[in-house]
């Protein structure tokens, strides 16, 4: 993970500082560290006095980020085109506005700040010719705003040091995911806890209270999972049948993808869900070496060399060979 600079941080506080008003928003289907970057981008703003709206087209699925979704709208509010001038949007977690679902088309045209941490975003064609700092080193975007933040407010109170705890540990599936070279990331947890965060009580926030439905429902697609790529690859999927029977409240798909990569050969995973009839989502994990950003990106998804997602048009059965082919090409390459 890079330091962020001092031009970097002051070319952000800058752009804060020019606009009166803003919109501040990620990804759909936001996770935690999505929600919690957001609320940081936040925090600096009430620090410097702006005012802002948060605006996450949802839904809410994960059980851990279901308090947020309150202090959410999920349309853009009616806005002159002299309010529009004056509005700075503040994007995080993501660099694209088609990510950011339908209310993307509504925000074309505002002055930008994107703040990210995916590895497809380096080298794309920002929307709206947008200011950004992009690091796919972070293993979390929450990293990147832990020092804005830092840079321009100072230290973190126990709050915002709890929040950005959360949004670390959820991208980082508690720490698992860091390598070698993290002594950088560990630096910046040890001041949050410094700062009054609970690792302990974060563990029980991400990782418990999960209903009893999504127990039933992991048996279920562990039982379907199949090895494909001479072992080294493992899929599994859910249909729309199951997604009836046990509800979408309290997904817990982290453990999921736990348990498939921790077999022995395994290499990555994937899991695919047909949302509806004619459309799937598609979430991809590895170990090590394998770019699985680079399969995601063949679909119209991406995200990190280890962790990346996907939404397609299309239908399980016919997906899952095209799936495994792209996997092959990684595997016997």
């Amino acid at each position: 993970m890079k330091i962020l600079g001092s031009e970097q941080i002051s070319a952000y506080e800058e752009f804060l500082r020019s606009h009166d008003n803003f919109i501040v928003t990620g990804h759909k289907d936001p996770d935690g560290d999505c929600i919690s970057s957001i609320l940081v981008a936040s925090e600096i703003l009430k620090f410097l006095k702006k005012d802002f709206i948060l605006l996450n087209q949802g839904p809410f699925k994960r059980a851990e980020i279901r308090q947020y979704e309150g202090l959410f709208t999920d349309s853009l509010p009616f806005m002159s085109n002299d309010d529009k001038a004056g509005t700075g949007l503040l994007i995080v977690d993501c660099s694209e506005l088609s990510r950011l679902g339908d209310i993307g088309h509504d925000l074309k045209g505002f002055d930008t700040f994107i703040v990210d941490h995916h590895k497809t975003s380096e080298g794309c064609e920002l929307d709206n010719g947008a200011q950004s700092i992009i690091d796919s080193t972070s293993p979390a975007a929450v990293c990147l705003m832990q020092m804005l933040y830092e840079g321009i407010v100072g230290v973190p109170d126990e709050r915002v040091a709890k929040i950005m705890f959360f949004g670390l540990s959820t991208d980082t599936g508690f720490f698992r995911f860091l390598h070698q070279n993290s002594a950088e990331v560990f630096e910046l947890a040890a001041r949050l806890v410094r700062a009054g965060a609970d690792p302990g009580k974060t563990y029980e926030e991400i990782s418990g209270g999960k209903p009893w439905n999504t127990r039933k429902l992991l048996g279920t697609l562990l039982s379907r999972a199949e090895l494909h790529c001479g072992g080294k690859l493992a899929l599994t999927y859910e249909t729309m049948e199951d997604t009836k029977l046990y509800g979408q409240e309290g997904r817990d798909s982290d453990m999921l993808y736990s348990a498939l990569l921790s077999a022995e050969g395994v290499e990555a995973a994937v899991f695919l869900r047909q949302e509806t009839s004619a459309s799937c989502t598609g979430g991809f994990r590895s170990r090590g070496e394998i770019d699985v950003s680079a399969v995601a990106s063949k679909f119209g998804g991406g995200g990190h060399k280890n962790a990346s997602g996907m939404n397609v048009d299309g239908k399980i059965d016919t997906l899952i060979p095209q799936v495994i082919k792209e996997f092959s090409k990684i595997f016997n390459s």
